[in-house]
């Protein structure tokens, strides 16, 4: 069996047709719809360690890295995205090493700047690996610098008057814009020339018996700046600028035009790769493909975009639309299509089914287990709960409760997701008992400790609003 995991950065799961809309409206993602319907669909998937880098340790090792005990890093070359933003730790063996060495044909395909960093090791074990330059800051290019004009049109001064952005965003933007410069159709668009790599790959490789293919697409993170005829299908006013990127800060004082503008161009990076995966799938087809290949579809973490007045991801407070993750299976020939899950599973989980498929064994103990076959016989998993580390905030989930705090207990919220609007109440000092069972859950999920320096971070960050001063250690 040969084996395609797709993995899409930001791509919040409600963005994903077979799952539902956000609340603003319909996102249209007709290839995702119809991939869905031919695949085991995952209703209840999170990560396991956030953001970008800690998500792709776990699910390239199998390992988990929540609570970061090694994740205290700083090295040349990088900033310090977050607890355990670093390189997969060395003494890991990776999912590419293991299973090339079982005789698969592996490669890797990828945008994602920060996996290719000095200091970072992602694509250990690959057969082949291409990096595709420009996304985010990423330094491709040097000139020509941009006009004051075109920095107003893509970060208005309504955008930079009117939001407290958490770090040099003129510098970021400007990197970004210098990095699309030469652009002559949507071809040349980050998210088509990953498809269009990928499906290149699939033709140069025929000959292989078996293989394993990793596509990373960055899109559709921010910036948020595509075609317009993808943010028409959502915005089509003129407003003479553009909403791109995220402050990850509060946008209370953002105008309403440009917050509609920020979905739209969020809402058309997601439709557009849509059609780029549908052109990969096409390729697959065409390749006769379909009937012994495996192929999974996720994302590592989603965004928000307005909700309680936050335009980014963080998390603390943590929230459904960044932690909940789409993710979804097609087995050869479409085998299960229509099968849903409610099953609890995480990346760590992903690796090992992964791993099962392959009817390869594990170069190491996997912290997590494989979910194919007890999703496809009906069970409830191995899970009663889900929990995820980002930074100094663990965050647990259960069938009825939404519990984040801090690593020494303090800044807790607890929401029942059993109330209609779940997230508009922190019910933490109503139910100091569930507070304190969950807090307990989350440190032995940890080992039974946190990290002396992790719950020293914790200490020295704010407590967000609206929390409970209740102590989570009791």
């Amino acid at each position: 069996m040969n084996i395609i995991l797709i993995t899409l950065d930001t791509l919040r799961k409600d963005c994903v047709g077979v799952y539902g809309s956000p609340s603003w409206g319909e996102v249209h993602t007709p290839h995702f719809e119809r991939f869905g319907a031919q695949s085991l669909v995952l209703n209840r998937a999170f990560p396991n360690a956030l953001p970008t880098l800690p998500t792709r340790i776990v699910l390239y090792s199998g390992q988990q890295v929540y609570p970061f005990e090694k994740g205290n890093i700083h090295l040349k070359g990088d900033f310090v995205g977050a607890p355990g933003w670093g390189p997969i730790p060395e003494e890991w063996p990776t999912l590419a090493e293991t299973l090339g060495a079982a005789g698969y044909r592996t490669a890797l395909i990828s945008d994602v700047h920060h996996m290719f960093k000095p200091s970072k090791n992602f694509w250990r074990g690959y057969a082949q690996w291409e990096f595709l330059r420009g996304q985010e800051n990423d330094q491709a290019r040097s000139g020509p610098n941009i006009s004051q004009e075109e920095l107003d049109y893509w970060l208005p001064r309504e955008v930079r008057e009117g939001v407290n952005f958490m770090g040099p965003v003129e510098h970021f933007i400007k990197q970004c814009i210098m990095n699309m410069h030469g652009r002559k159709g949507e071809e040349d668009y980050h998210v088509a020339q990953v498809f269009l790599a990928a499906s290149k790959w699939l033709q140069q490789n025929r000959d292989a018996e078996r293989f394993f293919l990793s596509i990373e697409s960055f899109s559709p993170h921010e910036p948020w700046i595509i075609p317009t005829h993808y943010r028409k299908m959502y915005d089509e006013e003129e407003i003479g600028m553009e909403q791109v990127i995220s402050p990850y800060a509060d946008i209370s004082g953002l105008p309403p035009e440009l917050l509609r503008r920020t979905r739209a161009n969020y809402c058309g990076m997601v439709t557009m790769c849509d059609r780029w995966f549908g052109h990969f799938m096409e390729t697959v087809r065409v390749l006769d493909l379909l009937d012994n290949t495996m192929i999974i579809f996720h994302s590592d973490h989603g965004h928000s975009l307005g909700e309680m007045d936050y335009l980014g991801k963080r998390g603390y407070p943590s929230t459904p639309e960044v932690f909940e993750v789409p993710m979804m299976v097609r087995f050869p020939g479409a085998e299960h299509a229509g099968t849903t899950s409610n099953m609890f599973v995480q990346h760590v989980d992903l690796t090992a089914s992964i791993y099962e498929a392959a009817g390869v064994e594990p170069a190491m103990e996997l912290d997590g287990s494989s979910f194919i076959s007890k999703d496809l016989l009906g069970g409830n998993g191995d899970r009663s709960h889900v929990t995820v580390g980002w930074g100094s905030t663990p965050t647990v989930v259960t069938d009825r409760w939404w519990f984040n705090a801090k690593a020494d207990g303090s800044g807790v919220f607890l929401f029942d997701l059993d109330q209609r609007d779940p997230f508009d109440h922190n019910v933490a000092d109503d139910q100091p008992e569930v507070v304190h069972e969950l807090f307990a859950r989350a440190l032995e999920d940890a080992g039974g400790e946190f990290p002396a320096w992790l719950v020293e971070l914790a200490r020295q960050e704010a407590d967000a609003p609206g929390c409970s001063v209740l102590a989570a250690r009791g």
